[in-house]
């Protein structure tokens, strides 16, 4: 009962031969770093904005590519945090009433707030993904205490 997440989109097959390959990059729309389009480096900061992507769309229910305009998941999240956290979060992950429901509301608020760390517009201010391991594992710890 371990999720494993993977994408291949800039994987490359190197022959015996080659150390570096130089290609397009190609990545999936709506969760590819702003830089990556910008012929930017490719690089771990990448990843975590994918990261970032994900647990927003894992939390909201909602794919980053249905947004229009200039209204993205990232910052439909962001508007609605800290008070609207409740008219962004998958109603299904919610489990409790009254007090409860509050302490989870928090938690998940909490959650999105490292997302949206994850997905900073410059790379340098984004966090390192050992940070976000404990930040999650602290809110883990939160979530086990309520």
């Amino acid at each position: 009962m371990v999720a494993h997440l993977s994408h291949f989109g800039i994987s490359k097959i190197l022959g015996d031969d080659e150390s570096d390959l130089y290609t397009e990059t190609l990545a999936t729309l709506g969760y590819i770093a702003p830089e990556y389009g910008l012929d930017g480096p490719v690089s771990t900061k990448c990843d975590v904005y994918s990261y970032g992507i994900m647990l927003l769309e894992t939390l909201t229910r909602r794919n980053p590519n249905e947004f229009e305009g200039d209204l993205s998941l990232k910052q439909w999240v962001s508007y609605s945090l800290p008070e609207a956290v409740m008219d962004v979060v998958d109603a299904n992950l919610l489990t409790s009433t009254g007090n409860r429901l509050q302490k989870e509301l928090d938690v998940v608020a909490s959650i999105m707030k490292v997302a949206l760390d994850c997905c900073a517009k410059s790379p340098a201010r984004r966090t390192n993904m050992k940070d976000v391991v404990m930040m999650l594992q602290k809110i883990k710890i939160q979530l086990l205490a309520c």
